[in-house]
Parts: structure tokens; sequence; C-alpha cells
């Protein structure tokens, strides 16, 4: 087939390094404009565009899918199909209409649940026991299309939001293979999505690093996975802002108020709305990460106050 691959970030270079790997004609790559990224702020192509440079692909960048130069560009290359993974632009209908069987989308979520942007997020810090990716038809509706194919993965109990992203780009690519292999074969089963089960991952926002120590503990432990790598849980520590990035819920008795330290044998302690949050690793700013035992060892923390 003749596929056209729009995708960005990280996620979606595994699925773009199957189909160069496949029997498959890439006719072209569509990527946002390369954007300042980075501590320097530097301006970066995207994972996505590095990738498709070295195969030698054809790249396009488009700040719009919406003129009529560029969707007359995009029915040009008389596509049998496009393959979109993480985007990050919305696609008008007359694009989803030009290859001959349509768009296709890979998907971070076992849907119908978590349609939206933050799929992955969303799922650690609601307790889901697994998610994965779903590969189905574009439709106009955000994420409504129907589905052609799940592969799921089982969340581990210290799996963080990037722990998991890199194991559904991965089956991303798995399950995008089994896809296409269908629609060469012409015996594709599109499942409609059940309405009534939809739940929304609405996109994370910097306000919701802030730990609230009133909560359990094992809901900000499942926080603190969830918001590694971005935007990191956060707290006070003696005015300074306290980066979280590994965390787990344990056992204990007592009626400590939340946010006070039991730091010691090792172990920084914070007592919490219902158990202990027992932090492993922190980061002050200007800092690296460390240990929690690190941290302990250079800063009195046993009986601080937190948030």
């Amino acid at each position: 087939m003749k596929i056209i691959f729009a995708g960005t970030p990280d996620f979606a270079v595994p699925s773009l390094q199957m189909l160069r790997e496949s029997k498959h004609d890439i006719c072209a790559v569509y990527t946002q404009p390369d954007r300042p990224a980075g501590r320097g702020r530097h301006v970066q192509p995207s994972p996505v565009k590095q990738l498709a440079l070295a195969a030698g692909l054809p790249v396009l960048q488009p700040l719009t899918l919406k003129t009529p130069d560029a969707l007359q560009q995009l029915a040009d290359f008389n596509a049998d199909l496009m393959v979109v993974v993480a985007f990050g632009m919305i696609l008008p209908q007359t694009v989803l209409d030009a290859p001959k069987l349509g768009c296709i989308n890979v998907h971070g979520s076992l849907l119908p649940r978590w349609r939206g942007a933050a799929p992955i997020q969303r799922a650690i810090m609601a307790g889901d026991a697994k998610t994965g990716v779903t590969i189905m038809q574009i439709v106009h509706k955000l994420d409504a299309g129907d589905m052609l194919h799940k592969e799921e993965y089982l969340i581990g109990t210290d799996d963080t939001s990037c722990d998991v992203h890199d194991k559904l780009a991965e089956l991303g690519a798995i399950g995008l293979a089994k896809v296409l292999a269908q629609l060469d074969e012409g015996i594709t089963h599109a499942e409609p999505q059940d309405e009534a089960l939809v739940t929304y991952a609405e996109k994370l926002g910097k306000s919701e690093a802030v730990i609230d120590w009133t909560q359990s503990a094992e809901h900000l432990a499942r926080k603190v996975r969830g918001l590694n790598p971005w935007p990191v849980a956060q707290t006070l520590y003696q005015g300074n802002v306290l980066r979280i990035w590994r965390a787990e819920a344990i056992a204990a008795e007592g009626h400590a108020e939340p946010g006070s330290v039991r730091g010691q044998h090792k172990n920084f302690d914070v007592a919490t709305g219902q158990g202990v949050l027992r932090l492993q690793e922190v980061q002050l700013p200007g800092g690296k990460r460390m240990a929690a035992e690190a941290f302990l060892n250079a800063h009195n923390a046993d009986g601080a106050k937190l948030g």
C-alpha cells in the first residue's frame, strides 16, 4: 500500500520504523513544524522528522492542512491509507476522505476509555489495572472512530507514565502491523465504540503537580507515577519546591498531621490523609534528582512539614 504517515513525538517513532521495514511504500511523512525544545529552548526537529530524514523519506511540515494548496498536495500523493500517530493536529474531513482506505490512528488507551490528550497519565492516576493501544478509524469526532484492533498492557505497581508510554509506543507498532495485514487481506473487523463507556483524558496542567497531603497515600502514589516525567509532582520543603519523582504508599499506623515528615532509618516518610507516602526520589531547585536516602543524608528533614 501507498501510505502517508503523520506523527510528531517519540511515541510515533516505533510505528514509523515498523513501516520503514515493511513492504509498504511511505510516500510522505507529515510532522509538526520545528519548535523550541529542551533546556536551551533551541529549535529542534521532531523525533519523527529526524527518523524520516535519516531514512530519506519526504517530510512535510504545514502549519495547517486546511488550505487548498495543502489539501491538493496531500491528494496528489494518491495514497491508499493515512496512518496517524500523535500528530498533534486535527484533520479536516477533506483529509480524512483523501486516501482510498481513509485514515487510521494509533491511540494510547483501550478505547472507549480515555479519549483525549493524556490517556496514559489518566489511566495511571485513576488506578486502572490495565491500559493499551487501540488502532481505530479516524472520524471527525475526537477519538470516536470504530476500533480495528487492541493491544493490552498490564500496568505495573511501579510503572510511571514514562514507562507505560515507552511500552505502548512499541505495542502501537505491533498492533498497527496487524491491522495493515488485515487491510491487505480485506478482512478488517471494525467495532463501534460504546458511547456509554467513554471517559475523557483531559490535558495535564502544571497546577495538578501540587500535592495535597490530606489525600490518601494510594492516591498520591498514583499521582506521582502519573505525573512523571511531566509536570512532576511537587510540594514545598522549607520554602523551596521539592519535586517528587518516585514514591510508594506504605501501610503505617498513627495519625500524624498530613504533610509531616518522619525522616528516620533512611526512609523519607510523609503522613497523608490516609496512610504514609514514602518518597523514593526527589529534587530541589537547581539540584539533581537523588534518592531519598541521599537527600536525608544532606538535609535534616525529620519533623519538617511539607506543603
